[in-house]
């Protein structure tokens, strides 16, 4: 295990040497020096857990410049050394995010406790970080709903691929969950700090994209009185979605293949080449071989940013997949109404999973939202469904939920999920006491709500 690194800065060649023999004799790894220069110059090579800093340094001896340079100090600990009467220069130190403070002539043993408390602090703050990451990475997994095959074969594909920087295309259907394996794949990855930009290449007309992605000066068109900052900019460092890249026009595409080849673009009307560094995850409903083949998308453009490709499927092939997505936006739901779930009985809960959803999951979404708007005393019937779809009508309830073309296994699978989500939703997730509505052992249970994912 490595020792404790600290850098201390001070201008008094002395009280240099003397604290370090202090500090390394309570087991610290330190680094020493004179003035702000040679400060950034040691941490270019040591990578220190926490500053000791003096406030009046050379060349200009003025405190302001010192805590001038504190935002940039601050990702590790900083304690300001002062001397007497500087007590107002250290509270100020403090609120541009300085530790602490310790007033000269220093005592050796406040010195050890200051320093032990501070470094304490910051690794269980580094910790803490660590621990919100991964669990923010379990919450990206999470909002990936589905038992079916195709969702855990995208769930699996995403854990591998989300950590590196590969470009990423997503096809499939409108409604699918494209922009959401998206997201998640940024949320897993290293850049998951830095911004997500999100562009529709079919929404922004084609006179506007180009100044939309790239950016202008003042002046580089008639209307363009002030510059304007490009979503290819704003994106540096994290994750550019391009959504229905396939309707990207011709004109663009070359240029947004010059950036990705070299990762430079100069803004509408500007001189000065702007670099960027991006994660590119694209997404489209259309086929863009067949684009290719048409000569509708370039064939180089195409192959630079598939890398890798995901592909969803529609809901009607993974019918598996709906009791899940009920109860997961049903949750959502609650949560931003701050009231108990809504819970569909069991006709309501049937017509949902034999319903076919041409638009997919957005669909789902958007009837669960309107019946879930209209239904009282926190459950939904099919008399709530039949104010809004009319031609509803009360399933029967040996009959399994069924696609065309679905074969036995999926329609067996699909109605399981279905027993089983509404009994654990009946009996508030008591999973004893659904086991007993379901005639099943509790540990037959467990392996049915392990085996779907519920």
């Amino acid at each position: 295990m490595s020792l404790p690194r600290i850098v201390l800065i001070d201008d008094e060649p002395a009280f240099r040497t003397l604290s370090a023999q202090w500090l390394q004799a309570e087991g610290y790894q330190v680094q020493t020096g004179a003035s702000l220069a040679e400060l950034y110059s040691l941490l270019s090579h040591f990578d220190a857990d926490l500053i000791l800093l003096d406030l009046s340094l050379p060349p200009h001896f003025d405190p302001q410049h010192t805590l001038a340079a504190l935002p940039q100090l601050i990702e590790r600990p900083v304690i300001i050394l002062t001397g007497h009467g500087e007590r107002e220069l250290a509270l100020e130190a403090l609120r541009q995010g300085a530790w602490d403070f310790l007033a000269k002539p220093i005592d050796p043993d406040m010195l050890a406790v200051v320093v032990k408390r501070a470094l304490t602090k910051h690794k269980l703050v580094r910790e803490l970080n660590c621990l919100k990451h991964n669990l923010g990475g379990q919450q990206a997994l999470n909002t990936l709903i589905g038992a079916s095959a195709s969702m855990n074969n995208i769930r699996a594909l995403v854990q591998r691929i989300a950590p590196t920087d590969v470009r990423v295309l997503v096809t499939g259907p409108s409604g699918t969950g494209k922009e959401v394996i998206s997201r998640a794949i940024h949320d897993l990855s290293n850049r998951a700090n830095q911004p997500f930009i999100s562009v529709h290449c079919g929404a922004i007309p084609a006179e506007l994209l180009e100044s939309e992605l790239f950016g202008h000066t003042k002046g580089a068109f008639t209307g363009a009185d002030k510059a304007r900052t490009g979503l290819l900019k704003l994106a540096d460092g994290g994750t550019l979605f391009l959504d229905e890249i396939g309707d990207t026009p011709l004109a663009m595409q070359v240029k947004l293949l010059r950036v990705l080849q070299e990762g430079s673009f100069y803004p509408v009307g500007g001189r000065s080449l702007e670099t960027i560094d991006v994660r590119l995850v694209s997404a489209t409903n259309a086929d863009l071989a067949e684009k290719v083949r048409l000569g509708e998308f370039r064939e180089d453009l195409f192959y630079r940013i598939k890398g890798v490709n995901i592909e969803t499927r529609p809901l009607d092939v993974r019918p598996e997949d709906i009791p899940l997505l009920i109860k997961h936006f049903l949750e959502l739901q609650a949560h931003t109404r701050q009231q108990p779930p809504m819970n569909p009985d069991t006709p309501a809960f049937n017509w949902f999973i034999q319903r076919s959803w041409p638009g997919n999951v957005r669909e789902l979404k958007s009837a669960l939202d309107s019946v879930a708007a209209i239904a009282r005393n926190g459950v939904i019937t099919l008399d709530d469904i039949g104010l809004l779809y009319p031609d509803a009508q009360v399933p029967s309830r040996f009959q399994a939920p069924a696609h065309p073309g679905d074969s036995l296994d999926a329609q067996v699978r699909a109605l399981e999920i279905s027993l089983i989500s509404q009994a654990l939703t009946k009996h508030q997730n008591n999973r004893t006491h659904a086991a007993q509505a379901l005639g099943l052992s509790r540990q037959g249970l467990l392996k049915k709500i392990e085996r779907y994912g519920l």
